[in-house]
């Protein structure tokens, strides 16, 4: 089988690289790192105009999906251009209210799906078995948790978040949301709603660990090719070349498992997309750093950047172990069912 996007999904992606390659990123970054949200709040207004949280959305709510390869690779982009915020976490949270009025409580979803929809607000939400930290909470506009009990789940507005935590990456800020809040649906469908947003933000993880890799690799090949050692490039020696050709391959590999997971949405398939999209990020990461020499961890370098979201971006939304044993889990799922069918 062969995964090759359309050519209105191509356009899309396209789209999104223009807008993003002219919106002077890093500086946003940089800007988000130090508390001033404003120019990436922004910039998440500009992306939002172009549909990307309505492919989240469905069509009742002014939405156009949910359509979650277009989705993926919207967030390639953004993994590419190192944009910050809780992009994963505000469409996560629009899915979450989507799929909670498909379930028959369309409250919450009329009362905040047009803003997240249009770009006017952020959202950044916890949920039960990932980790109880918000990303960027003091940037969101909403605040939302979803909790665990015996008669099913309860999704409130937090009404705030704790002190601000720091991270491998100054620019995914952390906190832990207040405790109570506004209830806004409650029971057996909450849960359910929860756990395919945990999936669809596990699945856009690891899109966004896909462009940070190939980021991560472009960077470095046109160091490589501009560095020179002993009078040469240091490109042109053997075991560079085959280091940045391992990098390649690692997200080569990643991309085929990345459009399976868009399209299928298995819990086992997006384990597998996020696990190697994941190390293929990292790796990349350890590459870059390796062969760009401690420069590439200075501050005035902006592969700073994409350097210190490897790993974090590899451990959000499930770390390597939890996703491991979620792909097993599903291997043998699908051995147990091929037993009983044949």
């Amino acid at each position: 089988m062969r995964f090759l996007p359309t050519g209105e999904q191509s356009d899309f992606a396209r789209t999104l690289r223009s807008l993003l390659g002219a919106a002077e990123v890093p500086a946003t970054v940089r800007a988000w790192a130090a508390g001033d949200h404003g120019p990436g709040l922004a910039l998440w207004s500009r992306l939002a105009d172009t549909g990307l949280c309505a492919l989240a959305a469905p069509e009742a709510y002014e939405g156009l999906g949910p359509l979650p390869v277009e989705l993926a690779l919207g967030f390639v982009e953004l993994g590419r251009a190192g944009v910050a915020g809780p992009a994963v976490e505000t469409v996560a949270a629009v899915v979450l209210l989507g799929e909670l009025a498909r379930l028959g409580d369309e409250g919450p979803a009329k009362r905040f799906l047009p803003g997240l929809v249009a770009g006017g607000a952020l959202a950044t939400l916890t949920l039960p078995g990932g980790s109880p930290y918000a990303l960027d909470p003091d940037a969101a506009a909403y605040c939302f948790t979803v909790s665990a009990g015996p008669s099913g789940g309860g999704l409130r507005l937090a009404p705030g978040a704790g002190e601000r935590l720091p991270s491998l990456d100054p620019a995914r800020g952390l906190g832990v949301p207040a405790a109570g809040g506004e209830l806004l649906a409650a029971g057996p469908a909450v849960l359910a709603a929860a756990a395919t947003a945990a999936r669809w933000a596990r699945l856009l993880t690891a899109a966004q660990c896909l462009g940070v890799g190939e980021e991560l690799l472009a960077r470095t090949v046109e160091y490589a090719k501009q560095r020179t050692q002993f009078g040469a490039p240091i490109g042109s020696f053997q075991a560079v070349k085959h280091r940045l050709a391992d990098t390649l391959l690692d997200l080569e590999f990643a991309r085929p498992l990345l459009w399976a997971a868009a399209l299928s949405l298995a819990d086992g398939d997006v384990a597998a997309a996020k696990l190697t999209a994941g190390g293929a990020a990292y790796a990349a990461a350890r590459t870059a750093l390796q062969l760009h020499g401690a420069v590439g961890y200075t501050e005035e370098l902006d592969l700073s950047l994409w350097l210190r979201r490897a790993r974090p971006l590899r451990d959000a939304w499930g770390g390597p172990s939890q996703c491991r044993a979620e792909v097993v889990r599903g291997l043998s799922q699908t051995t147990a069912t091929h037993r009983v069918t044949t």
